[in-house]
């Protein structure tokens, strides 16, 4: 694969945002990422950390969801927990630490009606701007397609997979 990993874009996104401390959020963190340093009692301060997800856990979801993941998003789980990735114009499911598949779940199947997306082969696990979600299209290989939400019939093409997308959102954030 061209371009860097995954883990490589993950990272320097994220270690960016603690850099900036804007890795803050009005609510409860979990305790296995919370910052040790807390200087107000509503915004609290949260860290990214090695992600706890094993292939088991993954099989597990994916028996329960009925969807099998790509192999680089896959990874992309197994390698940080954190509560916001933005990378450009793409705002990532919350990937906290004990309650990721909550959170993944509520993305693939409450975000938007699961017959606009799910139901249709289109598995959702990203915002995209105020425009959509990208999704993965089971139809075609698991590329990515953006789901416009105003038009609920429009998929757009946009990469090929899940690191193709992470290459090339990178170069535009």
């Amino acid at each position: 694969m061209v371009g860097e990993s995954i883990e490589e874009i993950v990272d320097k996104v994220l270690k960016s945002w603690v850099e900036n401390e804007v890795n803050q959020l009005p609510c409860e963190i979990e305790k296995e990422m919370l910052a040790p340093e807390q200087p107000d009692d509503e915004w609290k301060f949260w860290l990214p950390i090695k992600s706890t997800v094993t292939d088991t856990d993954l099989q597990e979801f994916e028996t329960e969801t009925g969807f099998i993941f790509p192999e680089d998003f896959k990874k992309f789980l197994k390698h940080k927990h954190f509560y916001e990735l933005q990378i450009s114009e793409v705002s990532f499911c919350s990937h906290p630490v004990n309650i990721w598949k909550a959170s993944l779940r509520e993305m693939m199947f409450k975000t938007y009606p699961r017959e606009f997306l799910f139901d249709k082969g289109y598995v959702p696990f990203a915002l995209y701007s105020d425009w959509g979600l990208l999704c993965f299209d089971t139809h075609n290989s698991n590329a990515v397609v953006l789901w416009d939400h105003e038009d609920e019939g429009t998929f757009e093409y946009k990469y090929t997979n899940f690191h193709d997308l992470m290459n090339e959102i990178s170069k535009e954030g």
